[in-house]
């Protein structure tokens, strides 16, 4: 799928943080990105215009690999379809909300290594979530 036939304008969270476009571009293709700040050289998680770390305005986005282990979860299970809503370290550094799937949940643990995979949401968007290694 090319970006172009992505309705990313339709999309009103992409239209709204046009910052997030390159993002939301490689997911569609299966690739997981960074950003990465040009001054300090450090990754950072949620997507700026600029370096929350050493306030910069040269950031790029840059391969990521994928891997992580989970920080701190919670299983929302009373909800119509139970999840498991949970913060992943990256082994870049930053740690960002997400979801683990294709997992038991009493399984999941702190530490646990995990590895990206993506899944399609309403609006079109290929959202990371991540399951067990």
């Amino acid at each position: 799928m090319s970006e172009a036939t992505l309705d990313f304008e339709s999309d009103p969270y992409v239209a709204n943080h046009p910052q997030t476009r390159p993002f939301w571009a490689a997911a569609a293709h299966g690739q997981f990105l960074l950003p990465r700040c040009n001054s300090c050289e450090r990754v950072h998680w949620y997507p700026r215009p600029f370096c929350p770390l050493c306030k910069s305005q040269s950031v790029d986005w840059v391969p990521a690999s994928g891997h992580g282990v989970v920080y701190s979860f919670s299983v929302m299970r009373k909800a119509e379809q139970p999840y498991v809503l949970a913060y992943v370290q990256l082994a870049e550094g930053p740690a960002m909300m997400t979801n683990i799937v294709d997992a038991e949940f009493d399984s999941i643990h702190v530490g646990q290594p995990v590895k990206v995979a993506f899944r399609r949401a309403e609006t079109g968007r290929s959202v990371p979530v991540f399951t067990p290694i």
